[in-house]
């Protein structure tokens, strides 16, 4: 006689059942097989009796009153199936994060366990650069790996600070914490009252809750200076231009194309480079003047 029913179940949520599982559960005797052990652990320490069954054969022989725990690619053959444990998206990163705490753990891996976050930081930068150029390719078999790099910074970084003393210590769940009330909190339209907007409702209604949160005084305040010069210029631009201060003079384009553009860009890094010049230190040095002019404005503004 077939068993009475199969409940799988995920090891990455061990205890956790929808409510058919629950059901399907309910008043028979269980037993489980070795992928549902932490499942099977978790019914014990709540009180009830669960054998465990080596293999499908074994379970499959199992009386008909008997529900079996399985996990991942086990299966009885022959047993009807129920849905245990419905894995909501995303339930995938418990994976990242228990293999990096085996990394950092005593018996894990002697490099991984001696990073610091000083030690790690190019390596950030490095993963978002080659993701970038993913994107960029187009090439979404890329993207995933790339994508995935700089995930593992995340849950790396996240995992450091998790050993830090008291004043400096957080964890992966804080930094997930905190995105989430952020991206509620700056999508009112979303979760709150604020009722229906178009995109440029949507970014306009963006920059005034960060400037409330943030409290910033100047453009040049949360702009990474780490970034390449033509970003990091840009982006103060951009930011400047929105808070009414001072933009540089706009060279005349006239009717060219961002193609042409390109060409004009990489004709200037060509001339300089003639000269023993290198454009990126040039640019940089001018937009870090233009930052403390913005700094400057920003003062002035203040006092006035």
């Amino acid at each position: 006689m077939p068993v009475a029913v199969v409940v799988p179940v995920s090891p990455r949520l061990p205890g956790l059942l929808g409510p058919a599982g629950w059901a399907a559960l309910a008043d028979r005797p269980l037993a489980a097989l070795p992928g549902a052990a932490a499942t099977a652990d978790v019914l014990r320490a709540a009180g009830r009796e669960v054998a465990d069954v080596l293999d499908a054969d074994a379970a499959a022989a199992l009386p008909g009153a008997v529900a079996v725990l399985a996990g991942p690619g086990e299966a009885v053959p022959g047993a009807p199936v129920v849905e245990g444990t419905p894995e909501p998206p995303g339930a995938g990163l418990l994976d990242v994060v228990t293999v990096m705490d085996r990394l950092r753990s005593p018996g894990g891996c002697p490099w991984d366990a001696e990073q610091t976050h000083s030690s790690l930081r190019g390596y950030l930068l490095e993963e978002a650069h080659e993701a970038y150029d993913a994107i960029v390719d187009d090439d979404p078999v890329a993207m995933r790996e790339e994508l995935g790099d700089v995930l593992l910074q995340v849950v790396f970084h996240a995992r450091v600070a998790a050993e830090a003393g008291p004043d400096r210590r957080f964890d992966v769940d804080d930094v997930a914490g905190e995105l989430v009330e952020k991206l509620v909190r700056r999508h009112p339209h979303v979760f709150g009252d604020a009722g229906p907007r178009d995109v440029a409702g949507v970014e306009a209604g963006w920059e005034e809750i960060k400037k409330a949160e943030k409290q910033r005084r100047s453009p040049t305040e949360g702009v990474s200076r780490s970034q390449p010069a033509t970003a990091w210029g840009t982006a103060l631009v951009r930011r400047a231009a929105r808070a009414g201060f001072p933009t540089p003079e706009p060279a005349e384009l006239g009717s060219s194309s961002p193609e042409e553009l390109g060409e004009r860009l990489l004709a200037v890094v060509a001339a300089a480079a003639q000269r023993g010049w290198d454009a990126e230190d040039a640019l940089r040095e001018a937009v870090r003047r233009y930052a403390g002019e913005l700094d400057a404005e920003a003062y002035r503004r203040s006092v006035d």
